[in-house]
C-alpha cells in the first residue's frame, strides 16, 4: 500500500502519513467490505489507499495548479519496447514519482487505475481536455527520461 501512496505523492513522508490514515480508514470500515472472490480484499483495500491519496492531493491543490515544465519537448519517437526491458520497475517508478503532481496523478489514474478521462475530471475537479494534456505531457516526460537512461547506459 506504501508503493499505491507514493505512486501519487512522490514524497515518502506523505506517503506514510497517507498509509497510516489509510489503514485507520480500512480498520474503521472493514465491516462495510463485501467479499466477491479472491483479490477482492486487495482491490478493496487498494482502492481506499488511492482514494486517500487523492485527498491528500486535493487538498494540497496540485491538480489544478501543474508545474510548468516548457524545458520538456516532445520526443522524436517512442521506445521501444526491447529497450523498456532494458529498465528496471525501481527506476520507472523513479521517473514516476519525479513528474509533476498533477501529471503524475492523472499518469497514475488513467494507466494504472485504468479510468477514463471523463472521471478523472470528476475526480479531481478539472475538465477532460485538462486531463488528456496532462496525460500527454507526462508520457513526453518519462520517454525523455526514458531515452536518457538508455542513451546512459548504452555499452
Amino acid at each position: 500500500m506504501m508503493a499505491i501512496c507514493y505512486r501519487y505523492t512522490g514524497d515518502r513522508m506523505a506517503s506514510e502519513d497517507i498509509l497510516h490514515d489509510g489503514f485507520i480508514k480500512v480498520f474503521v470500515s472493514i465491516c462495510s467490505f463485501d467479499y466477491r472472490g479472491e483479490g477482492s480484499l486487495k482491490a478493496w483495500i487498494s482502492r481506499i489507499f488511492v482514494n486517500a491519496s487523492l485527498e491528500y492531493l486535493r487538498k494540497n491543490e496540485p491538480i489544478r495548479n501543474s508545474s510548468s515544465i516548457e524545458e520538456w519537448k516532445e520526443p522524436d519517437a517512442d521506445v521501444k519496447d526491447e529497450e523498456m526491458e532494458q529498465i528496471p520497475n525501481q527506476v520507472l517508478m523513479e521517473f514516476i514519482s519525479q513528474l509533476p503532481e498533477g501529471y503524475r496523478t492523472v499518469f497514475n489514474m488513467y494507466t494504472l487505475e485504468e479510468m477514463s478521462h471523463k472521471e478523472i475530471g470528476n475526480v479531481l475537479g478539472i475538465n477532460e481536455a485538462s486531463s488528456r494534456s496532462q496525460l500527454s505531457r507526462a508520457k513526453a516526460i518519462l520517454v525523455k527520461k526514458i531515452q536518457d537512461y538508455i542513451k546512459k547506459n548504452e555499452k
